[in-house]
């Protein structure tokens, strides 16, 4: 039986990766045009890491499953992204956005990895703001913060409801300054269909060219695998049905582990599915949980007159309104971790209180 050898660095976890960067070899700027990168994916991740590392110095190529990076799924991201700036004054640390972060992945996370995201969120806001994401800003021009489920303090930086698609955009022009700059090379409607390893490490990739179908090798000193989520498993999600997992799958043949199949994000603003056309659920953004307050009546049978169309909601007077998220978790109300949100929604719904036949 082989052992997960996860190369977390030693050490209390407040220390482990600044004492891990201290430490680390380094590669000389005039070495580092020797040295060539595979990134596959193009999202957030992909298209983040594939800019910096050509901005680095080093080779780069980049593959994209769709026309365009802009088409990556990174676009579905709405609500934010947290970083523990405490420009509320509320009390956010670096602490408790680890602390969090840990308790909403249901304690299922890599501990040591969330705290290195906790300490370099504050860093990431200040990258995507020199890159042009053009965040809300307050009245005196500073960024502005939303409150957002699963925590008490506000640390969600956001831009409208389209904070994915302004970031992505972001990543994407970061990418084009160095496809400009001939330090990446870019190959989109490519699908990889393999992994090359030489003793033991990844040195390469097999890809499908998706215009013409021709097989293509590609060779690298090192593989970024940044390929996307996996939400095309089940039968309805608000994926796109192009996360097909394909990548994460050729690499775990090759021996990658796959950790958690699991712990797949769940939302609780999906709108309820409408017929069997739909081939994926609607997404509304999570930010509504925001400011919105969350309820069902009270009574089975405001309920049903409701649903048959003999009552309105807003004739419902505050006394016949449950407001169930908050009188269960009075701390959070509607700010619940969101598979606490979904799991109330939906025993409040089994138990004939919805408002709607599903």
């Amino acid at each position: 039986m082989s052992k997960v050898n996860a190369k977390i660095p030693e050490g209390p976890i407040s220390k482990k990766w600044t004492n891990h960067k201290n430490n680390i070899r380094l590669v000389s700027p005039a070495n580092k045009r020797l040295i060539d990168v595979i990134v596959v994916g193009t999202g957030l991740a992909g298209g983040s890491a594939a800019a910096t590392l050509a901005e680095l110095g080093y080779n780069v190529k980049a593959f994209c499953f769709q026309d365009s990076p802009r088409r990556a799924h990174s676009i579905a991201a709405q609500g934010g992204i947290n970083a523990a700036k405490n420009y509320q004054g509320d009390g956010d640390s670096i602490h408790r956005l680890f602390y969090d972060t840990v308790k909403g992945g249901d304690y299922r996370s890599r501990e040591a990895n969330v705290y290195r995201l906790a300490e370099v969120s504050a860093n990431i806001i200040d990258q995507c703001v020199a890159q042009g994401v053009p965040f809300a800003r307050d009245y005196g021009g500073l960024l502005d913060n939303r409150s957002f489920g699963g925590v008490l303090v506000s640390r969600t930086f956001y831009a409208k409801g389209q904070t994915g698609q302004q970031l992505l955009l972001g990543a994407y022009s970061a990418m084009n300054r160095q496809i400009a700059r001939g330090k990446i090379q870019m190959f989109n409607r490519h699908e990889m269909m393999d992994l090359v390893k030489v003793d033991g490490k990844a040195r390469g990739i097999i890809t499908r060219n998706l215009i013409n179908g021709e097989i293509e090798r590609h060779s690298a000193h090192a593989v970024v695998i940044a390929s996307g989520g996996y939400g095309n498993l089940f039968y309805l999600s608000t994926n796109a049905m192009g996360s097909n997992v394909s990548a994460s799958w050729k690499i775990h043949k090759k021996g990658a582990y796959f950790a958690n199949p699991c712990f797949t994000q769940i939302h609780p603003t999906c709108i309820p599915v409408s017929g069997d056309h739909q081939s994926k659920l609607t997404l509304m953004s999570e930010s509504l949980r925001n400011d919105g307050r969350i309820w069902v009546p009270k009574s089975k049978s405001d309920s049903v007159a409701i649903r048959e169309g003999r009552l309105k909601p807003v004739d419902l007077t505050e006394d016949k309104r449950d407001y169930y998220l908050e009188r269960r978790y009075p701390a959070f109300g509607n700010l619940v971790p969101r598979d606490v949100a979904s799991r109330a929604a939906k025993e409040r719904c089994d138990s004939g209180f919805g408002i709607n036949k599903t």
